[in-house]
């Protein structure tokens, strides 16, 4: 079968196409091979994984519920469905092989990985998020980490279904979108932000335009007037790179009623304070952090070195962010929305306890807060 294999796939890279079935035919044809329907449809997957796929790791992308790949080198590849990671039997034979699919995926994605650029950061043509490291920056060999976007939208009442928030939670939810209120969604990678952020994009009237700027293409809520603005990374030339700061301008020009950043990483933390400020209530975006009270240290850090004095950035937080809506990874995988922080106070601004949820009705600390009695005047 390997023998086999190497003779198709040397035909096919020389006959420069794609690894159809037709064309796998065609080329047991020319080799002189008798290969049944099984066989040809067996040689047609493994060679559309070897390439134009993820190669060894493909088996595991397809697995249903499956969020993330990783590879820790040749010997260690780590699948996480959910419920945290567990060890795959999935194996290379070295770690040659490994830099070798990374390489390729990077190609797939339109950028360079080599040891002058040892990293890759980019979105696969099917939507899978890639990461790759390159050894000796990266140990114990290649890393690879690939995330494999939600087949399935979902929406408040399912994340009720998934104990994320009661259904109590929930009403103080569509009142945080109902108020026009701006907020940013919190917590670790692969916390739950965006699905979270989706599931409330839903929840925003027919009427009205949401313009959403993303590194990667993750948010996609049912939405009737929701558009999308995504960068794109400087090419192997470093040409051609559009982030999001410029996209920031261009979406201000587009008549948003709602301004949304995917991700608030960076220089677009300053644009997105501006669209607060500017008129477009009911802004909002995700930012890593490990609460609430953290966010106006992490916005701090973000907009002085993109140039915003600090007396600047608080001035925008107290006038622009109303709420901070964290998310938590409990050790069993499961998700769950834990705080709405609310600004207090000027220069500086800090972020306090409004409500904190469980799993009945969300407990109510200060009552009398403006942006309480905003969510108050619209609870379902």
């Amino acid at each position: 079968m390997t023998d086999l294999l190497d003779r198709v796939r040397t035909w096919l890279v020389a006959a420069e196409t794609d690894p159809s079935g037709a064309a796998i035919r065609h080329a047991l044809d020319d080799l002189g091979v008798v290969a049944d329907g099984t066989e040809v449809a067996r040689l047609t997957r493994t060679l559309r994984a070897d390439l134009v796929g993820a190669g060894r790791l493909q088996p595991l992308l397809e697995i249903p519920g499956v969020t993330d790949v990783l590879v820790n080198g040749p010997d260690q590849v780590w699948v996480d469905s959910g419920a945290g990671l567990r060890r795959s039997d999935c194996g290379f034979a070295g770690d040659q092989e490994v830099r070798q699919l990374a390489q390729r995926l990077a190609a797939q994605a339109g950028r360079r990985l080599d040891d002058a650029c040892p990293f890759v950061d980019a979105r696969l043509p099917g939507g899978v998020r890639l990461h790759a490291a390159l050894p000796p920056l990266s140990w114990p060999g290649t890393l690879i980490s690939l995330r494999i976007p939600a087949q399935r939208s979902l929406d408040l009442a399912a994340l009720i279904e998934a104990g994320t928030v009661s259904r109590a939670g929930a009403a103080w939810l569509a009142a945080l979108v109902a108020s026009r209120c701006g907020y940013l969604v919190t917590g670790a990678t692969g916390s739950g932000k965006t699905t979270v952020l989706r599931s409330l994009l839903e929840l925003v009237p027919a009427d009205e335009r949401i313009v959403a700027l993303e590194e990667s293409a993750e948010l996609q809520p049912r939405h009737p007037h929701f558009v999308r603005l995504e960068a794109r990374a400087a090419n192997a030339e470093d040409r051609g790179a559009v982030p999001l700061v410029h996209l920031m301008r261009q979406a201000m020009r587009m008549r948003p009623d709602r301004i949304v950043v995917g991700e608030v990483r960076g220089p677009e933390v300053t644009a997105l304070l501006n669209a607060m400020n500017t008129g477009h209530e009911g802004s909002c975006g995700t930012v890593h952090a490990n609460a609430p009270r953290a966010v106006p240290a992490r916005l701090e850090a973000l907009s002085l070195a993109a140039g915003m004095d600090r007396a600047a950035v608080h001035s925008q937080l107290a006038a622009g962010l109303d709420a901070v809506l964290h998310v938590a990874r409990e050790r069993g995988g499961r998700r769950v929305i834990t705080e709405l922080g609310v600004c207090a106070g000027a220069d500086p601004v800090h972020v306090v306890p409004l409500l904190t949820f469980g799993t009945g009705r969300p407990r109510l600390h200060l009552p009398h807060h403006p942006v309480a009695r905003r969510l108050m005047a619209v609870l379902p």
